[in-house]
């Protein structure tokens, strides 16, 4: 992942604050506010890596189920005309709308890789 951390499928992101020259990261996409620093970059691998450790840890010691980062399910808002013509394309292409949304996504991903 070239923008991101991707460790046991939590996704961290970072920004760098230069004024105090550090790294400050987080965990994306859970309701939790889970984060992690670090003074070189060689260093957030290890820093997210750990976070997500220490969170996955501490729910199993408080009972609390971790938050997951990824379902596979959205909600997506099309607007009317749109959503009326992916629903003709898919009935065309004998799919569900959600295979055929599904399958656009995968092809946008595959061409930004």
């Amino acid at each position: 992942m070239e923008n991101g951390l991707l460790y046991k499928g939590y996704l961290g992101s970072v920004q760098y604050n230069a004024a105090d020259e550090v790294f400050h990261g987080k965990i994306e996409a859970i309701a939790d506010l889970v984060t992690f620093e670090a003074d070189a970059a060689k260093q957030l691998r290890p820093e997210f890596e750990q976070a997500v450790d220490d969170y996955l840890a501490l729910c199993a010691a408080v009972g609390k189920a971790p938050d997951k980062t990824f379902t596979g399910s959205f909600n997506v808002r099309l607007g009317p005309e749109l959503h009326r013509k992916a629903a003709l394309v898919s009935t065309g292409r004998g799919i569900s709308l959600n295979q055929l949304v599904s399958q656009a996504v995968s092809q946008f991903v595959a061409k930004g890789e």
